[in-house]
Protein backbone atom coordinates (compact mmCIF):
# COMPACT_ATOMS: atom_id res chain seq x y z
CA UNK A 1 0.00 0.00 0.00
CA UNK A 2 1.44 3.40 -0.77
CA UNK A 3 -1.15 5.56 1.01
CA UNK A 4 0.05 8.21 3.03
CA UNK A 5 3.78 7.41 1.80
CA UNK A 6 5.58 10.38 0.25
CA UNK A 7 5.41 10.43 -3.40
CA UNK A 8 6.94 12.55 -6.35
CA UNK A 9 4.27 15.00 -8.63
CA UNK A 10 4.94 12.81 -11.16
CA UNK A 11 4.40 9.47 -9.01
CA UNK A 12 0.76 10.91 -7.87
CA UNK A 13 -0.46 11.65 -11.19
CA UNK A 14 0.65 8.08 -12.49
CA UNK A 15 -0.75 6.26 -9.65
CA UNK A 16 -4.17 8.45 -10.28
CA UNK A 17 -4.16 7.48 -13.60
CA UNK A 18 -3.75 3.88 -12.98
CA UNK A 19 -6.33 3.73 -10.47
CA UNK A 20 -9.00 5.67 -12.78
CA UNK A 21 -8.59 1.94 -14.86
CA UNK A 22 -6.25 4.03 -17.66
CA UNK A 23 -4.52 1.07 -19.44
CA UNK A 24 -2.92 3.13 -22.84
CA UNK A 25 -1.46 6.48 -22.70
CA UNK A 26 -0.53 8.35 -25.65
CA UNK A 27 1.96 10.87 -25.57
CA UNK A 28 5.04 12.82 -27.09
CA UNK A 29 8.29 14.02 -24.25
CA UNK A 30 9.46 17.51 -23.80
CA UNK A 31 11.83 18.88 -21.66
CA UNK A 32 9.28 19.68 -18.95
CA UNK A 33 7.36 16.23 -19.19
CA UNK A 34 10.50 14.33 -18.83
CA UNK A 35 10.24 13.23 -15.19
CA UNK A 36 6.52 11.44 -15.98
CA UNK A 37 8.07 9.81 -18.97
CA UNK A 38 10.95 8.75 -16.79
CA UNK A 39 8.36 7.11 -13.96
CA UNK A 40 6.23 5.62 -16.82
CA UNK A 41 8.22 2.21 -16.78
CA UNK A 42 7.53 1.59 -12.92
CA UNK A 43 4.07 2.12 -13.38
CA UNK A 44 3.26 -1.67 -15.24
CA UNK A 45 -0.59 -1.06 -16.38
CA UNK A 46 -0.21 2.01 -17.99
CA UNK A 47 1.37 1.27 -21.40
CA UNK A 48 2.56 4.55 -23.28
CA UNK A 49 1.70 4.87 -27.39
CA UNK A 50 4.38 7.49 -28.86
CA UNK A 51 2.80 9.25 -31.46
CA UNK A 52 4.55 11.39 -33.88
CA UNK A 53 2.78 14.15 -33.25
CA UNK A 54 1.01 16.05 -30.56
CA UNK A 55 -2.28 16.70 -32.02
CA UNK A 56 -2.32 12.92 -33.20
CA UNK A 57 -2.12 12.15 -29.59
CA UNK A 58 -5.12 13.94 -28.69
CA UNK A 59 -7.42 12.01 -31.75
CA UNK A 60 -5.81 8.60 -30.99
CA UNK A 61 -7.01 9.31 -27.09
CA UNK A 62 -10.61 10.23 -29.20
CA UNK A 63 -11.02 7.25 -31.20
CA UNK A 64 -9.96 5.08 -28.19
CA UNK A 65 -12.49 6.90 -25.98
CA UNK A 66 -15.23 6.77 -28.60
CA UNK A 67 -14.51 2.76 -29.76
CA UNK A 68 -14.50 1.56 -25.55
CA UNK A 69 -16.45 4.23 -23.89
CA UNK A 70 -13.30 5.17 -21.29
CA UNK A 71 -11.77 7.86 -20.92
CA UNK A 72 -9.20 8.76 -23.24
CA UNK A 73 -5.70 9.93 -22.20
CA UNK A 74 -2.32 12.27 -23.38
CA UNK A 75 0.52 13.73 -22.20
CA UNK A 76 2.37 16.03 -23.83
CA UNK A 77 5.06 18.77 -22.79
CA UNK A 78 4.71 22.66 -22.79
CA UNK A 79 4.87 25.29 -25.10
CA UNK A 80 4.28 23.76 -28.76
CA UNK A 81 3.51 20.46 -27.52
CA UNK A 82 0.55 21.76 -25.34
CA UNK A 83 -0.73 24.40 -28.50
CA UNK A 84 -0.51 20.98 -30.86
CA UNK A 85 -3.23 19.31 -29.13
CA UNK A 86 -5.61 22.73 -29.42
CA UNK A 87 -7.41 20.84 -32.80
CA UNK A 88 -7.36 17.41 -31.11
CA UNK A 89 -9.16 19.07 -27.97
CA UNK A 90 -11.63 20.86 -29.92
CA UNK A 91 -12.33 17.76 -31.58
CA UNK A 92 -13.31 15.89 -28.72
CA UNK A 93 -15.42 19.11 -27.62
CA UNK A 94 -17.73 19.35 -30.35
CA UNK A 95 -18.48 16.12 -30.24
CA UNK A 96 -18.41 15.27 -26.19
CA UNK A 97 -16.02 12.59 -25.68
CA UNK A 98 -14.46 12.34 -22.71
CA UNK A 99 -10.85 13.11 -22.36
CA UNK A 100 -8.12 13.95 -19.62
CA UNK A 101 -5.25 16.01 -21.67
CA UNK A 102 -2.08 16.16 -19.20
CA UNK A 103 0.25 18.83 -20.24
CA UNK A 104 3.62 20.14 -18.58
CA UNK A 105 3.79 24.05 -17.81
CA UNK A 106 7.16 25.77 -16.93
CA UNK A 107 7.82 25.98 -12.96
CA UNK A 108 4.68 28.16 -10.94
CA UNK A 109 7.76 30.64 -10.16
CA UNK A 110 7.94 31.73 -13.95
CA UNK A 111 4.65 31.21 -15.12
CA UNK A 112 4.03 34.69 -16.64
CA UNK A 113 7.22 35.70 -16.89
CA UNK A 114 7.68 34.37 -20.72
CA UNK A 115 9.89 31.86 -19.69
CA UNK A 116 11.36 29.16 -22.25
CA UNK A 117 8.12 26.97 -23.78
CA UNK A 118 5.59 28.87 -21.73
CA UNK A 119 2.48 28.92 -23.15
CA UNK A 120 -1.20 29.84 -21.11
CA UNK A 121 -2.48 26.79 -22.26
CA UNK A 122 -5.38 26.98 -19.86
CA UNK A 123 -6.50 30.68 -20.93
CA UNK A 124 -6.53 29.50 -24.53
CA UNK A 125 -8.21 26.15 -23.90
CA UNK A 126 -11.17 27.54 -21.52
CA UNK A 127 -13.28 27.97 -24.71
CA UNK A 128 -12.57 23.99 -26.08
CA UNK A 129 -12.69 22.07 -22.57
CA UNK A 130 -15.14 21.20 -20.40
CA UNK A 131 -12.91 22.22 -17.21
CA UNK A 132 -8.95 23.12 -17.00
CA UNK A 133 -7.04 23.18 -14.28
CA UNK A 134 -3.70 24.81 -13.86
CA UNK A 135 -2.08 22.84 -10.38
CA UNK A 136 0.03 25.49 -8.12
CA UNK A 137 -0.09 23.02 -5.37
CA UNK A 138 1.29 19.50 -5.10
CA UNK A 139 -1.14 18.61 -2.11
CA UNK A 140 -3.89 19.09 -4.65
CA UNK A 141 -2.93 17.10 -7.32
CA UNK A 142 -4.49 13.79 -6.02
CA UNK A 143 -7.59 15.56 -6.03
CA UNK A 144 -7.22 17.28 -9.58
CA UNK A 145 -6.89 13.71 -11.04
CA UNK A 146 -9.88 12.45 -9.63
CA UNK A 147 -11.76 15.58 -10.41
CA UNK A 148 -10.86 15.92 -14.24
CA UNK A 149 -11.80 12.15 -14.84
CA UNK A 150 -15.18 12.42 -13.09
CA UNK A 151 -16.42 15.69 -15.20
CA UNK A 152 -14.74 14.04 -18.47
CA UNK A 153 -16.73 11.04 -18.60
CA UNK A 154 -20.35 12.65 -16.52
CA UNK A 155 -23.05 14.86 -17.14
CA UNK A 156 -22.59 15.51 -20.85
CA UNK A 157 -18.73 13.99 -21.32
CA UNK A 158 -15.95 16.16 -22.72
CA UNK A 159 -11.88 17.01 -22.53
CA UNK A 160 -10.82 18.07 -19.39
CA UNK A 161 -6.73 19.59 -19.30
CA UNK A 162 -4.59 19.30 -16.59
CA UNK A 163 -1.61 21.89 -16.60
CA UNK A 164 1.24 20.42 -14.36
CA UNK A 165 3.85 22.81 -13.60
CA UNK A 166 7.39 20.97 -13.52
CA UNK A 167 8.42 21.97 -9.93
CA UNK A 168 5.22 20.22 -9.20
CA UNK A 169 5.96 17.29 -10.89
CA UNK A 170 9.50 17.29 -9.13
CA UNK A 171 8.23 17.77 -5.37
CA UNK A 172 6.85 15.59 -3.27
CA UNK A 173 3.77 14.95 -0.90
CA UNK A 174 2.23 12.88 0.96
CA UNK A 175 -0.14 10.60 -1.32
CA UNK A 176 -3.71 10.51 -0.05
CA UNK A 177 -6.37 8.76 -2.94
CA UNK A 178 -9.27 10.37 -2.74
CA UNK A 179 -11.98 7.94 -2.15
CA UNK A 180 -15.13 10.32 -2.91
CA UNK A 181 -15.37 13.49 -5.25
CA UNK A 182 -17.52 16.36 -4.30
CA UNK A 183 -17.97 19.37 -6.69
CA UNK A 184 -20.21 21.92 -5.03
CA UNK A 185 -21.58 23.57 -8.32
CA UNK A 186 -20.94 20.62 -10.50
CA UNK A 187 -24.30 18.39 -10.09
CA UNK A 188 -25.21 17.43 -13.05
CA UNK A 189 -29.28 15.82 -13.74
CA UNK A 190 -29.84 12.36 -14.15
CA UNK A 191 -33.57 11.87 -13.37
CA UNK A 192 -36.15 13.58 -15.57
CA UNK A 193 -38.35 16.33 -13.68
CA UNK A 194 -41.73 14.09 -13.23
CA UNK A 195 -44.13 16.45 -14.35
CA UNK A 196 -42.16 17.03 -17.62
CA UNK A 197 -41.88 13.33 -18.24
CA UNK A 198 -45.24 13.20 -18.44
CA UNK A 199 -45.74 15.99 -20.85
CA UNK A 200 -43.38 14.25 -23.36
CA UNK A 201 -45.92 10.86 -22.80
CA UNK A 202 -48.76 12.69 -23.25
CA UNK A 203 -47.18 13.99 -26.24
CA UNK A 204 -45.86 11.13 -27.75
CA UNK A 205 -49.27 8.85 -27.26
CA UNK A 206 -50.66 11.24 -29.49
CA UNK A 207 -48.56 10.88 -32.78
CA UNK A 208 -49.61 9.95 -35.71
CA UNK A 209 -46.72 10.99 -37.76
CA UNK A 210 -44.03 9.99 -35.06
CA UNK A 211 -40.14 10.00 -35.66
CA UNK A 212 -37.10 9.91 -32.96
CA UNK A 213 -33.72 11.61 -33.94
CA UNK A 214 -31.05 10.06 -32.83
CA UNK A 215 -27.71 11.92 -31.75
CA UNK A 216 -24.19 11.06 -29.95
CA UNK A 217 -25.48 11.43 -27.00
CA UNK A 218 -27.39 7.85 -27.28
CA UNK A 219 -24.36 6.56 -27.65
CA UNK A 220 -22.86 8.40 -24.76
CA UNK A 221 -24.74 7.06 -22.61
CA UNK A 222 -25.14 3.25 -23.54
CA UNK A 223 -28.41 4.15 -24.31
CA UNK A 224 -29.06 2.34 -27.54
CA UNK A 225 -30.97 -0.28 -26.22
CA UNK A 226 -33.56 2.22 -25.16
CA UNK A 227 -33.67 3.63 -28.04
CA UNK A 228 -34.26 0.49 -29.98
CA UNK A 229 -36.98 -0.52 -27.20
CA UNK A 230 -38.69 3.28 -27.96
CA UNK A 231 -38.79 3.11 -31.63
CA UNK A 232 -40.36 -0.57 -31.33
CA UNK A 233 -43.09 0.73 -28.60
CA UNK A 234 -43.65 3.72 -30.90
CA UNK A 235 -43.89 1.82 -34.42
CA UNK A 236 -41.74 5.18 -35.09
CA UNK A 237 -39.42 5.50 -38.12
CA UNK A 238 -35.97 6.74 -36.53
CA UNK A 239 -32.88 8.81 -38.42
CA UNK A 240 -29.94 9.98 -36.40
CA UNK A 241 -27.06 12.68 -36.91
CA UNK A 242 -23.56 11.50 -38.59
CA UNK A 243 -22.47 10.93 -35.08
CA UNK A 244 -25.15 8.97 -33.39
CA UNK A 245 -24.92 6.43 -36.31
CA UNK A 246 -24.70 2.91 -34.89
CA UNK A 247 -27.21 3.33 -32.15
CA UNK A 248 -29.98 1.88 -34.28
CA UNK A 249 -29.28 -0.70 -36.44
CA UNK A 250 -28.85 -0.24 -40.04
CA UNK A 251 -30.68 -3.04 -41.24
CA UNK A 252 -33.70 -2.51 -39.14
CA UNK A 253 -37.00 -1.24 -41.77
CA UNK A 254 -37.55 1.37 -39.11
CA UNK A 255 -34.16 3.11 -40.14
CA UNK A 256 -34.52 6.19 -42.45
CA UNK A 257 -30.72 6.88 -42.60
CA UNK A 258 -29.19 9.93 -41.92
CA UNK A 259 -30.72 13.02 -41.59
CA UNK A 260 -29.33 17.01 -42.66
CA UNK A 261 -27.44 18.67 -44.82
CA UNK A 262 -25.94 14.94 -46.71
CA UNK A 263 -29.23 12.77 -45.52
CA UNK A 264 -31.30 10.82 -47.29
CA UNK A 265 -34.00 11.68 -49.23
CA UNK A 266 -36.55 9.77 -47.05
CA UNK A 267 -35.09 11.10 -43.65
CA UNK A 268 -35.12 15.15 -44.68
CA UNK A 269 -38.76 14.59 -46.05
CA UNK A 270 -40.36 12.67 -42.79
CA UNK A 271 -38.53 15.21 -40.82
CA UNK A 272 -40.14 17.97 -42.73
CA UNK A 273 -43.84 16.15 -42.82
CA UNK A 274 -43.90 14.64 -38.88
CA UNK A 275 -46.27 15.94 -36.33
CA UNK A 276 -44.36 14.41 -32.99
CA UNK A 277 -40.71 14.90 -33.21
CA UNK A 278 -38.70 12.86 -29.97
CA UNK A 279 -35.25 14.27 -30.24
CA UNK A 280 -32.81 12.24 -28.22
CA UNK A 281 -29.13 13.06 -27.16
CA UNK A 282 -28.75 15.62 -30.15
CA UNK A 283 -28.32 19.24 -30.41
CA UNK A 284 -29.96 20.30 -33.37
CA UNK A 285 -26.69 21.59 -35.30
CA UNK A 286 -27.34 23.57 -38.03
CA UNK A 287 -25.99 20.86 -40.54
CA UNK A 288 -29.19 19.08 -39.13
CA UNK A 289 -31.77 21.55 -39.30
CA UNK A 290 -30.96 23.50 -42.60
CA UNK A 291 -32.70 26.72 -42.07
CA UNK A 292 -33.92 26.33 -38.49
CA UNK A 293 -37.34 28.82 -39.12
CA UNK A 294 -38.51 25.36 -41.71
CA UNK A 295 -37.13 22.78 -39.41
CA UNK A 296 -40.22 20.58 -38.80
CA UNK A 297 -42.60 23.00 -39.23
CA UNK A 298 -45.15 20.79 -38.94
CA UNK A 299 -44.19 19.02 -35.07
CA UNK A 300 -44.26 18.85 -31.94
CA UNK A 301 -41.16 18.61 -29.85
CA UNK A 302 -40.41 16.41 -27.09
CA UNK A 303 -36.07 17.09 -26.53
CA UNK A 304 -34.20 14.58 -23.96
CA UNK A 305 -30.80 16.34 -23.36
CA UNK A 306 -28.70 16.06 -19.84
CA UNK A 307 -26.93 19.40 -20.98
CA UNK A 308 -29.75 21.93 -20.66
CA UNK A 309 -27.99 24.13 -22.50
CA UNK A 310 -28.34 22.50 -25.70
CA UNK A 311 -32.42 22.55 -25.51
CA UNK A 312 -33.91 25.38 -26.87
CA UNK A 313 -30.40 27.05 -27.95
CA UNK A 314 -31.28 26.57 -31.95
CA UNK A 315 -34.70 25.14 -32.42
CA UNK A 316 -37.77 25.99 -29.91
CA UNK A 317 -38.86 22.97 -28.55
CA UNK A 318 -42.18 21.67 -27.20
CA UNK A 319 -41.63 19.64 -24.35
CA UNK A 320 -37.92 19.90 -22.71
CA UNK A 321 -36.72 17.00 -20.90
CA UNK A 322 -33.16 17.15 -18.90
CA UNK A 323 -32.04 14.42 -17.86
CA UNK A 324 -29.36 11.36 -18.59
CA UNK A 325 -30.81 9.61 -22.25
CA UNK A 326 -30.47 6.32 -20.62
CA UNK A 327 -32.32 7.33 -17.02
CA UNK A 328 -34.72 9.62 -19.22
CA UNK A 329 -35.90 6.59 -22.05
CA UNK A 330 -36.35 4.16 -19.61
CA UNK A 331 -38.68 5.83 -17.56
CA UNK A 332 -40.69 7.08 -21.03
CA UNK A 333 -40.95 3.68 -21.74
CA UNK A 334 -42.25 2.56 -18.76
CA UNK A 335 -45.04 5.42 -18.54
CA UNK A 336 -46.23 4.82 -22.07
CA UNK A 337 -46.78 1.38 -21.34
CA UNK A 338 -48.76 2.06 -18.57
CA UNK A 339 -50.37 5.09 -18.78
CA UNK A 340 -51.30 4.96 -22.76
CA UNK A 341 -54.44 5.12 -23.65
CA UNK A 342 -55.47 1.36 -24.99
CA UNK A 343 -55.05 2.15 -28.73
CA UNK A 344 -53.30 0.11 -31.85
CA UNK A 345 -50.16 2.13 -32.32
CA UNK A 346 -48.91 0.16 -35.32
CA UNK A 347 -52.31 0.50 -36.98
CA UNK A 348 -52.64 4.61 -36.44
CA UNK A 349 -48.89 5.05 -37.78
CA UNK A 350 -49.61 2.47 -40.75
CA UNK A 351 -50.48 5.56 -42.92
CA UNK A 352 -47.24 6.91 -42.36
CA UNK A 353 -45.03 4.50 -42.74
CA UNK A 354 -46.56 4.00 -46.26
CA UNK A 355 -45.83 7.35 -47.00
CA UNK A 356 -42.00 6.78 -46.04
CA UNK A 357 -41.90 3.79 -48.38
CA UNK A 358 -43.63 5.91 -51.05
CA UNK A 359 -40.48 8.58 -50.58
CA UNK A 360 -38.22 5.80 -50.84
CA UNK A 361 -39.67 5.25 -53.91
CA UNK A 362 -39.32 8.24 -55.24
CA UNK A 363 -35.33 8.69 -54.57
CA UNK A 364 -34.09 8.12 -57.82
CA UNK A 365 -30.71 9.17 -56.91
CA UNK A 366 -29.25 5.31 -57.13
CA UNK A 367 -25.79 5.86 -58.29
CA UNK A 368 -24.52 4.55 -61.52
CA UNK A 369 -21.63 2.83 -62.45
CA UNK A 370 -19.27 3.73 -65.03
CA UNK A 371 -15.96 2.88 -66.59
CA UNK A 372 -14.35 5.22 -63.93
CA UNK A 373 -15.03 3.62 -59.76
CA UNK A 374 -17.65 5.34 -58.04
CA UNK A 375 -16.27 6.32 -54.23
CA UNK A 376 -20.14 4.74 -53.76
CA UNK A 377 -19.43 1.68 -55.25
CA UNK A 378 -16.28 1.26 -53.16
CA UNK A 379 -18.00 1.66 -49.50
CA UNK A 380 -20.57 -0.25 -50.62
CA UNK A 381 -18.62 -3.17 -51.20
CA UNK A 382 -16.69 -3.18 -47.93
CA UNK A 383 -19.62 -2.64 -46.03
CA UNK A 384 -20.96 -5.80 -47.20
CA UNK A 385 -17.71 -7.63 -46.70
CA UNK A 386 -16.84 -6.51 -43.05
CA UNK A 387 -18.23 -8.25 -39.47
CA UNK A 388 -21.04 -6.79 -37.86
CA UNK A 389 -18.74 -5.16 -34.96
CA UNK A 390 -16.22 -3.64 -37.02
CA UNK A 391 -15.02 0.22 -36.46
CA UNK A 392 -14.80 2.35 -39.47
CA UNK A 393 -13.04 5.48 -38.90
CA UNK A 394 -12.87 8.55 -41.04
CA UNK A 395 -11.40 12.08 -41.80
CA UNK A 396 -13.72 14.80 -43.31
CA UNK A 397 -15.26 15.73 -46.59
CA UNK A 398 -17.36 13.61 -49.26
CA UNK A 399 -15.75 10.42 -48.36
CA UNK A 400 -16.82 10.95 -44.71
CA UNK A 401 -20.78 11.66 -46.26
CA UNK A 402 -20.99 8.77 -48.78
CA UNK A 403 -19.53 6.35 -45.58
CA UNK A 404 -22.48 7.67 -43.88
CA UNK A 405 -24.93 6.95 -46.78
CA UNK A 406 -23.33 3.95 -47.84
CA UNK A 407 -21.90 2.08 -45.04
CA UNK A 408 -24.54 -0.19 -42.82
CA UNK A 409 -23.60 0.89 -39.34
CA UNK A 410 -25.64 -1.96 -37.01
CA UNK A 411 -23.76 -1.78 -33.46
CA UNK A 412 -22.57 1.29 -31.12
CA UNK A 413 -19.21 2.94 -31.16
CA UNK A 414 -18.78 1.56 -34.78
CA UNK A 415 -18.46 4.76 -36.15
CA UNK A 416 -15.43 7.40 -35.30
CA UNK A 417 -15.63 10.66 -36.67
CA UNK A 418 -15.54 14.43 -36.18
CA UNK A 419 -18.77 15.77 -36.35
CA UNK A 420 -18.91 19.42 -35.16
CA UNK A 421 -15.61 20.87 -35.67
CA UNK A 422 -15.17 18.93 -38.95
CA UNK A 423 -11.15 17.91 -38.38
CA UNK A 424 -9.06 16.51 -41.46
CA UNK A 425 -6.34 14.73 -40.27
CA UNK A 426 -8.67 13.40 -37.23
CA UNK A 427 -9.01 9.36 -39.10
CA UNK A 428 -5.94 7.85 -39.13
CA UNK A 429 -4.83 8.62 -35.03
CA UNK A 430 -8.49 7.62 -34.45
CA UNK A 431 -8.22 4.42 -36.28
CA UNK A 432 -4.66 3.59 -34.46
CA UNK A 433 -6.55 4.66 -31.17
CA UNK A 434 -9.57 2.47 -31.48
CA UNK A 435 -7.76 -0.66 -32.83
CA UNK A 436 -5.28 -0.31 -29.57
CA UNK A 437 -8.59 -0.22 -27.40
CA UNK A 438 -10.18 -3.04 -29.54
CA UNK A 439 -7.48 -5.43 -30.20
CA UNK A 440 -10.08 -8.46 -31.32
CA UNK A 441 -11.40 -5.87 -33.86
CA UNK A 442 -11.68 -5.09 -37.16
CA UNK A 443 -10.48 -1.78 -37.59
CA UNK A 444 -10.87 0.28 -41.24
CA UNK A 445 -9.98 3.77 -42.26
CA UNK A 446 -11.86 5.52 -45.15
CA UNK A 447 -10.00 8.89 -45.89
CA UNK A 448 -9.69 11.23 -48.71
CA UNK A 449 -6.50 11.63 -50.41
CA UNK A 450 -6.09 15.21 -48.79
CA UNK A 451 -6.98 14.40 -45.25
CA UNK A 452 -4.65 11.33 -45.08
CA UNK A 453 -1.67 14.10 -45.60
CA UNK A 454 -2.48 16.07 -43.05
CA UNK A 455 -1.61 13.23 -40.24
CA UNK A 456 0.35 10.47 -42.66
CA UNK A 457 3.26 10.20 -40.22
CA UNK A 458 1.44 8.38 -37.86
CA UNK A 459 1.41 5.28 -40.42
CA UNK A 460 4.74 4.72 -38.21
CA UNK A 461 3.21 4.92 -34.63
CA UNK A 462 0.31 1.69 -36.46
CA UNK A 463 2.77 -0.35 -37.90
CA UNK A 464 5.51 -0.01 -34.71
CA UNK A 465 2.36 -1.21 -32.61
CA UNK A 466 2.11 -3.73 -35.50
CA UNK A 467 -1.31 -2.96 -35.85
CA UNK A 468 -3.46 -4.57 -38.51
CA UNK A 469 -5.13 -1.12 -39.73
CA UNK A 470 -6.82 -1.06 -43.08
CA UNK A 471 -6.77 2.35 -44.98
CA UNK A 472 -9.02 2.96 -48.11
CA UNK A 473 -8.21 6.14 -50.11
CA UNK A 474 -10.93 7.43 -51.80
CA UNK A 475 -8.53 9.48 -54.23
CA UNK A 476 -10.24 12.04 -56.88
CA UNK A 477 -6.84 14.02 -56.51
CA UNK A 478 -9.62 16.92 -55.47
CA UNK A 479 -9.87 18.86 -51.67
CA UNK A 480 -13.43 16.96 -52.76
CA UNK A 481 -16.18 18.71 -51.13
CA UNK A 482 -14.70 22.22 -51.32
CA UNK A 483 -14.32 21.64 -55.39
CA UNK A 484 -18.24 20.55 -55.23
CA UNK A 485 -19.21 23.83 -53.44
CA UNK A 486 -17.10 25.33 -56.28
CA UNK A 487 -19.02 23.91 -58.80
CA UNK A 488 -22.49 24.35 -57.94
CA UNK A 489 -21.95 27.63 -56.24
CA UNK A 490 -18.80 29.16 -57.91
CA UNK A 491 -19.20 28.66 -61.02
CA UNK A 492 -16.59 25.74 -61.53
CA UNK A 493 -14.20 27.78 -60.50
CA UNK A 494 -11.46 25.56 -59.05
CA UNK A 495 -9.02 27.53 -57.02
CA UNK A 496 -6.66 25.72 -54.72
CA UNK A 497 -8.67 22.62 -54.63
CA UNK A 498 -6.22 19.86 -57.50
CA UNK A 499 -4.09 17.45 -55.24
CA UNK A 500 -3.00 16.04 -58.49
CA UNK A 501 0.49 17.39 -56.92
CA UNK A 502 0.54 14.32 -54.57
CA UNK A 503 3.00 11.17 -53.22
CA UNK A 504 2.89 7.82 -54.69
CA UNK A 505 0.45 6.44 -52.13
CA UNK A 506 1.93 3.00 -52.33
CA UNK A 507 5.94 3.80 -51.82
CA UNK A 508 4.45 5.58 -48.66
CA UNK A 509 3.30 3.03 -47.47
CA UNK A 510 6.42 0.77 -48.03
CA UNK A 511 8.20 3.26 -46.59
CA UNK A 512 6.70 3.42 -43.11
CA UNK A 513 7.15 -0.33 -43.08
CA UNK A 514 2.64 -1.19 -44.41
CA UNK A 515 1.66 -2.88 -47.65
CA UNK A 516 0.25 -0.45 -50.25
CA UNK A 517 -1.72 -1.18 -53.56
CA UNK A 518 -3.19 1.35 -55.95
CA UNK A 519 -6.21 0.07 -58.17
CA UNK A 520 -8.55 1.91 -60.62
CA UNK A 521 -11.21 -0.84 -61.99
CA UNK A 522 -14.07 -2.46 -60.51
CA UNK A 523 -12.49 -5.97 -61.72
CA UNK A 524 -9.21 -4.91 -59.49
CA UNK A 525 -11.48 -3.65 -56.38
CA UNK A 526 -13.40 -7.05 -56.59
CA UNK A 527 -10.01 -8.42 -56.48
CA UNK A 528 -7.87 -6.90 -54.20
CA UNK A 529 -10.57 -5.44 -51.30
CA UNK A 530 -10.82 -8.95 -49.84
CA UNK A 531 -6.95 -9.99 -49.72
CA UNK A 532 -6.77 -6.08 -47.86
CA UNK A 533 -8.92 -7.09 -45.70
CA UNK A 534 -7.75 -10.25 -44.58
CA UNK A 535 -4.58 -9.64 -44.55
CA UNK A 536 -2.31 -9.47 -41.38
CA UNK A 537 -0.65 -6.42 -41.98
CA UNK A 538 -1.05 -2.50 -41.82
CA UNK A 539 -2.51 -1.96 -45.70
CA UNK A 540 -3.65 0.94 -47.76
CA UNK A 541 -5.38 0.32 -50.68
CA UNK A 542 -5.48 3.77 -53.01
CA UNK A 543 -8.45 3.61 -55.33
CA UNK A 544 -8.58 6.10 -58.01
CA UNK A 545 -12.22 6.80 -58.30
CA UNK A 546 -14.26 9.46 -60.48
CA UNK A 547 -12.68 12.76 -59.81
CA UNK A 548 -15.81 14.97 -59.41
CA UNK A 549 -18.59 12.96 -58.37
CA UNK A 550 -20.75 14.55 -56.20
CA UNK A 551 -22.37 13.86 -52.72
CA UNK A 552 -26.48 13.94 -53.32
CA UNK A 553 -28.76 14.56 -51.62
CA UNK A 554 -27.50 18.28 -50.76
CA UNK A 555 -29.13 21.08 -48.92
CA UNK A 556 -27.64 23.97 -50.06
CA UNK A 557 -26.62 26.96 -47.17
CA UNK A 558 -29.93 28.78 -46.11
CA UNK A 559 -32.34 26.07 -47.34
CA UNK A 560 -34.95 23.95 -45.59
CA UNK A 561 -34.31 20.32 -45.36
CA UNK A 562 -37.04 19.76 -47.74
CA UNK A 563 -35.47 21.61 -50.44
CA UNK A 564 -32.59 19.27 -51.32
CA UNK A 565 -30.44 19.66 -54.52
CA UNK A 566 -30.87 15.49 -56.11
CA UNK A 567 -28.12 16.10 -58.44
Amino acid sequence: MIENMELTGSNILLECLSREGVDIVFGYPGGVVIDVFDKLPGHAQLHHVLVRHEQAAVHAADGYARATGKVGVCIVTSGPGATNTVTGIATAYCDSIPLVVVTGQVPVSLIGNDAFQEVDIVGITRPITKHNFLVRDIRQLAMTVRQAFHLARTGRPGPVLIDLPKDIMHGSTDFVWPEQVRMRTYNPTYRANMHQLKRAGEVLAHARRPLILSGGGVIMADAWQELRDMAALMHAPVTSTLTGLGAFPGDDPKWLGMLGMHGTYEANKAVSHADVILAVGMRFDDRVTGRVSAFAADARIVHIDIDPTSIRKIVSVDVPVVGDCRQVLRDLLELLRTDRLAKDWPAEVAAWHEQIASWRAENSLAWQRSDALKPQQVIELLSAALSKDAIIATDVGQHQMWTAQFCTFRSPRTFLTSGGLGTMGYGLPAAIGAQLGCPDKSVVLITGDGSFQMNSQELITATHNRLPLKIIILNNAYLGMVRQWQQLFWNGNYVATDMQAQPDFVKLAEAYGAKGYSISTEAELATMLPQVLASPHLSILDVRVEREENVYPMVPSGAGLSEMLLA
